[in-house]
């Protein structure tokens, strides 16, 4: 008897969930590439990415999307939106809680956990749990988890994984593909990893520095507006890209921060986004980097859009 031929999938997932759950870490880990920036700072990802992971059999195109909250301050709401409007234009949602209990066993779930899963379910598409952050956490600890959400929600599937180590990672996606619908083709050629261009990515991995190397010190109040974007002496996989990119912040002392004394702080933020960059785009790059201020650009929309940040 012939063997029945496997039918090929392709659809769109969002991965939704509260801040720093683990969004970006699991996107990063399925497309084998730094394309989402990390940080242990809350709402890091400040607006939807596309990461498009292609197997043998399917295609997921996988948005990377802000973290859901009580928003206050237009940027913060802005990044709400953007979450919410994804859940309405897929095919299928995973929605990542962190595994783990309390010190006497119990599972808390907090509101704002809570109203996460209530906008799922209002999205009324297929919806994964996905268990984050599992290596951190005793196995049996996991049934626990599980059993206190099973009863928030109807879902589909439920996956503990760990999106820093990998355990379970490809049993989740083959969860997400049975849930995509049939294709008759893939949604974009195999050899597409996302739609952010080069220069998008070239701001968020400037950005990433600042997260990490300032730490406390500039938590959201830093954007990166890319001004040049030179590829005039780039050849195919060598060469050099010339990129000039703009820090904006807040307050003086903020930039004063970002600068850092005789300009040592601004230096390791852009020699550690330069070394990403060359690994990125698979040449040199000169990294030029300036810090300036805008008051209170996250509160004010012709702010926000001047920085890509708004509708």
């Amino acid at each position: 008897m012939a063997k029945k031929k496997q039918l090929y999938r392709a659809g769109f997932v969002a991965i939704i969930g509260r801040p720093n759950v683990g969004k970006s870490t699991l996107l990063n880990r399925i497309l084998g590439e730094h394309l989402a920036i990390v940080s242990p700072r809350p709402q890091t990802t400040r607006t939807r990415i596309l990461g498009v992971w292609s197997g043998p059999h399917a295609q997921l195109a996988l948005f990377d999307t802000p973290g859901l909250h009580k928003a206050q301050g237009a940027l913060n709401r802005r990044m709400v939106e953007v979450s919410l409007q994804t859940l309405s234009e897929v095919d299928a949602v995973l929605c990542l809680v962190e595994a783990g209990t309390g010190p006497d066993g119990r599972v808390e779930i907090g509101e704002s956990t809570r109203w996460v899963i209530e906008e799922v379910g209002k999205s009324g598409k297929p919806a994964i749990l996905g268990i984050s952050k599992m290596d951190r956490a005793p196995r049996p600890s996991l049934l626990p988890v599980i059993d206190a959400y099973r009863g928030l929600h109807a879902w589909t599937d439920v996956v503990p994984f760990s999106g820093l180590t990998g355990e379970n990672v490809d049993d989740l996606l083959e969860t997400l593909t049975a849930h995509v619908p049939e294709s008759d083709e893939p949604l974009f050629p195999p050899d597409v990893l996302t739609d952010q261009a080069e220069r998008q990515l070239a701001a968020e991995y400037v950005r990433e520095q600042v997260m990490l190397q300032t730490r406390q010190e500039i938590p959201y109040a830093a954007a990166v507006e890319v001004e040049e974007f030179d590829e005039a002496d780039r050849r195919d996989r060598g060469g050099l890209v010339r990129i000039a990119a703009r820090i904006w912040v807040e307050r003086e002392s903020q930039k004063a921060i970002v600068i850092g004394k005789g300009g040592a702080m601004l230096k390791k933020i852009g020699t550690r986004a330069r070394e990403q960059l060359e690994r990125l785009l698979g040449c040199k790059v000169f990294l030029t980097l300036h810090v300036a201020v805008e008051e209170r650009w996250s509160e004010r929309a012709a702010a926000l859009k001047k920085l890509g940040l708004g509708p």
